[in-house]
């Protein structure tokens, strides 16, 4: 079994149509089909079939496509370690960071980075982190940054930077802002800014309104920070946020940043990767030069491997 009978497999499942994935690899349409016979004889079994004038796999053919995946995606990494002892100082980094991480972290991270390899493209995803995790496991990102509870990846390797605690946010003039017990009751009484449902922030927030049996009465839901904590400065919502994500409203005073009442889960900063990549070297310092960015303001936890 040859490489390019793997990417005619993955191709075949994206395109359905010979033509197209021959003009891909650069090959005449025969060979893709002799490849393929070939690949069926190969394996003893039929791996793909043709519907309306279009090509897909079989089962047995979805079966042999998380495969080749797999290894095409290893075979392109394996490619990118080999030319970087050539090219140290050019190719693209691709970075994923949550939210978070990427609003408030990222940007000073990203010019310090970029002045020192001035030659590195660098592409950056901003998704949820779960999203963020599952990139990094198939291959399609390099590193991911993310804001997150702790969590289990069998396949990845996770360093902690910092802890990103929630807070609970509500403007100074509010009725919460100098209560001098508050109770998760009182959170319940008064207008909240939820996060998007796919957010970590969001995750949280409803282990704690389970936790503590809070209902809440009165909510708006947004997918953005800026508008949520715009939102809140108009005076009249509370929303649970990351504490990083309001530092600078907290040190002018114009959001008064409280402790959220009772238990609630831990959140910190990852950095994680796929343990079957190589880090190259613009990884290794990018890491590096996160860390000293990381170190300005918290100093960060001790590594550790989870999963």
């Amino acid at each position: 079994m040859n490489l390019i009978k793997l990417q005619i497999v993955e191709l075949i499942d994206k395109h359905h149509h010979m033509t197209s994935v021959a003009q891909i690899l650069g090959i005449k349409q025969p060979t893709v089909t002799f490849h393929m016979k070939s690949l069926e004889e190969e394996m003893g079994v039929r791996l793909f079939e043709s519907r309306s004038g279009k090509t897909f796999l079989t089962e047995a053919g979805q079966a042999l496509l998380h495969y080749c995946i797999k290894i095409n995606a290893l075979t392109q990494e394996a490619r990118r370690v080999v030319k970087e002892y050539d090219s140290l100082y050019r190719g693209t980094l691709h970075i994923g960071a949550s939210y978070v991480p990427a609003t408030y972290l990222l940007p000073v991270m990203l010019n310090t980075f970029s002045q020192e390899f001035p030659g590195i493209r660098m592409v950056l995803s901003v998704k949820p982190a779960p999203v963020i995790r599952e990139m990094v496991i198939r291959h399609q990102l390099d590193l991911g940054i993310i804001s997150s509870e702790p969590f289990v990846g069998p396949v990845l390797h996770t360093e902690t930077l910092c802890e990103d605690d929630l807070v609970l946010i509500c403007s100074p003039q509010h009725g919460l802002a100098h209560k001098q017990s508050l109770q998760p009751e009182h959170i319940a009484q008064v207008p909240f800014a939820l996060h998007g449902d796919e957010s970590s922030t969001r995750r949280l927030t409803n282990q704690w309104l389970a936790q503590h049996d809070v209902r809440l009465r009165s909510t708006v839901e947004m997918d953005s920070l800026e508008a949520i904590k715009q939102l809140v400065l108009l005076g009249g919502h509370i929303s649970f946020m990351s504490r990083m994500a309001v530092l600078s409203e907290e040190r002018q005073g114009a959001i008064q940043v409280l402790p959220i009442p009772g238990d609630q889960a831990p959140r910190h900063i990852y950095i994680v990767h796929n343990k079957d990549r190589h880090p190259s070297v613009q990884v290794n310092r990018f890491k590096e030069v996160l860390r000293e960015v990381i170190g300005i303001g918290t100093a960060p936890l001790p590594p550790e491997s989870i999963g």
